[in-house]
């Protein structure tokens, strides 16, 4: 593939064969390789993210596939004798290992109730499997952000929306954060978390994410202002 802006915006549908003229690229969602042919998957727009060049396609569809490599917010729903079972909102829910947290070992391990949040990262997607999860970030080993989200609160939004907010520039965090200051978690699973200092300004940093997505970003801080001017 060659990195353009057409790609960018070229629409693919499932089974379409495009050609790969560049040997050291990521593929995420939507895309698989077959010898010397990317395919396409899932029906959407093929996008290019410069920064480890990676290649994805974006559609309206509602429920998350996982995908390796993705950020993900999930749900621990039960405790086995070696992992964690954990809701990433899939068709399937996700393994986390008691291992796969930093300075994890037999005899220290996590000690997470069930209902934790947790920020987690999509190591393994196999569609014949469940999903395994880590906690830490494989280029450090250590957790690097990912781990139990703690206080604030988590909201769902468009997957197309999660992924715009974590990949790409997108004013609407920077302008909020020049009135309010907050933490933040997205998950590529359609799933945001923000913690703010007190719960209205919560309530208002979440609201006005989500918003955004109704409007071109050249108006991110009328819409902020917009939310602001409700409380």
């Amino acid at each position: 593939m060659q990195q353009s802006n057409a790609h960018r915006l070229q629409v693919v549908l499932p089974g379409d064969a495009l050609p790969v003229y560049e040997h050291k690229l990521k593929l995420g969602p939507g895309l698989i390789q077959d010898e010397d042919q990317i395919i396409a998957v899932k029906g959407g727009v093929l996008k290019h993210q410069p920064a480890g060049n990676k290649y994805w396609v974006e559609s309206n569809q509602r429920r998350y596939v996982a995908a390796t490599g993705d950020p993900i917010i999930g749900v621990i729903t039960q405790k086995g004798g070696e992992f964690f079972r954990v809701d990433i909102g899939a068709a399937h829910s996700a393994v986390l290992s008691y291992y796969a947290f930093e300075n994890a070992t037999k005899r220290y391990r996590p000690n997470h109730d069930v209902g934790t949040l947790i920020y987690a990262r999509i190591s393994q997607a196999n569609k014949d499997m469940e999903p395994e999860l880590e906690c830490v970030n494989p280029a450090t080993g250590r957790a690097d952000g990912y781990g139990e989200l703690k206080g604030g609160q988590v909201a769902k939004c468009s997957l197309g929306l999660a992924r715009r907010l974590l990949e790409t520039e997108t004013p609407i965090l920077k302008d909020l954060g020049d009135h309010i200051p907050f933490e933040t978690a997205i998950g590529l699973n359609g799933r945001i978390w923000i913690n703010a200092d007190t719960t209205k300004n919560t309530i208002v940093v979440i609201n006005a994410i989500k918003d955004s997505e109704k409007y071109p970003e050249s108006q991110s801080r009328q819409v902020v202002s917009n939310h602001l001017s409700k409380w």
